[in-house]
């Protein structure tokens, strides 16, 4: 039997429309779950629902159709509220959006944002690993954990939407969790990995349920003794500034910035304040800022490996400092590119490295590469270097 025609099976076997015999899986369970069990059967990363459409699985990067026929509003909102609480269905119709997090029966773990468009109901799931898998096993590079030793300072993550930001930063909360005897605290929004506590002891907690909101969350964490910090998304300028404040404050803070690069990260964080506001926040991140990792997802041409990670790493050392500090942003991509030594990478050689590894095509390097010019020199063994071509 064919995968398409299990999940075909499996979907049909769910019975959206109809009530379930007592005889089979537990009354109580979600038919929504079924879906969810039938997407991780095709090796989906995320479900997307839409009224008037069949439901989508995202499969290696690419979107495929689940065999469950147009489904109407009244359908994909009883399929959704049916995991939403009476809370959470009361911010939906206030906000025309929600996200949550849910726990299938007998299978993983969920991050869905619920949302209105044209009036109709959406929805978007996205898979949560219940493994934490560790750098080699995500195929990041070592300086990560380095990153992830210090014990004071700031890094950021950045990327867009469904870049793995996520994976990237829990990989390195699990590092600390099994080497260092400290207090973690997370705010998340919803929580999406769920942490075991190892040498650390660690308090998750979720907006929404735990804490109204992140403002509220950020008024009580230096209360609550941390030495390590997880903010889950920096999208405003008071959760940035108390995310400075805590690293100021001797903390080790992660947090992810909606960004592409190294300076545009920088960038993005000067931009939440007021122009009157952005030297002290410059002098600060010349002082506390630590690393920032930048990354993407891509498909690649291997069958075990879905998509993997193409990484910009800048390790904050005296020169990065200096330029932080002269407004000199985009003269940082620079010195990551002469300081491989180092650990730090920029995207076009995180490129050279998966196609020389054979994890992606080159068809894929040149259409992700910020400068497809450069990686072609690189792919014929000529290194350029801030300064101008080193090899």
């Amino acid at each position: 039997m064919s995968d398409t025609e299990g999940i075909k099976n499996d979907v049909e076997a769910a019975d959206l429309g109809g009530e379930e015999s007592s005889e089979s899986k537990p009354a109580k369970e979600p038919k929504i779950d079924k879906l969810f069990r039938a997407m991780e059967k095709m090796g989906g990363s995320d479900l997307h629902f839409k009224a008037g459409s069949s439901a989508k699985v995202r499969v290696r990067g690419g979107l495929k159709s689940m065999s469950t026929g147009p489904m109407s509003d009244e359908k994909v909102r009883s399929l959704i509220f049916d995991i939403m609480n009476d809370d959470q269905q009361r911010k939906f119709h206030e906000n025309g959006a929600m996200d949550f997090a849910h726990q299938a029966q007998g299978g993983s773990r969920f991050r869905i944002n619920v949302f209105l468009q044209r009036g109709l109901m959406s929805m978007a799931a996205r898979r949560i690993s219940s493994e934490i898998l560790d750098y080699s096993q995500l195929h990041l590079p070592p300086v990560l954990e380095k990153l992830a030793q210090h014990h004071q300072g700031l890094v950021l993550v950045s990327g867009i939407t469904g870049s793995g930001k996520s994976t990237t930063i829990a990989a390195m909360m699990e590092q600390i969790n099994k080497t260092r005897s400290c207090h973690i605290v997370t705010l998340e929004d919803p929580i999406e990995f769920q942490y075991e506590d190892k040498k650390s002891f660690i308090n998750q907690r979720e907006v929404g349920i735990d804490v109204h909101d992140f403002h509220a969350a950020l008024k009580y964490l230096m209360r609550q003794d941390p030495d390590v910090v997880l903010i889950g998304e920096m999208r405003d300028q008071e959760t940035f500034a108390a995310a400075l404040h805590a690293a100021e404050s001797g903390h080790l803070v992660f947090g992810t910035v909606h960004a592409n690069g190294t300076a545009g990260t920088i960038t993005r964080v000067l931009e939440l304040f007021p122009q009157n506001a952005r030297a002290l926040i410059r002098s600060s991140l010349v002082f506390n800022l630590q690393g920032i990792i930048c990354q993407k997802l891509l498909k690649t041409i291997r069958p075990d490996v879905p998509r993997v990670p193409c990484v910009e790493v800048c390790v904050v050392n005296a020169t990065v400092r200096k330029l932080i500090a002269d407004g000199r942003d985009s003269d940082i991509l620079g010195v990551v590119k002469s300081s491989y030594g180092e650990g730090m990478l920029d995207f076009n050689e995180s490129l050279r490295q998966l196609v020389e590894e054979e994890y992606i095509s080159q068809e894929i390097a040149y259409a992700a590469a910020p400068n497809a010019e450069e990686l072609k020199m690189k792919l014929k063994g000529i290194n350029i270097a801030g300064s101008g071509i080193i090899g």
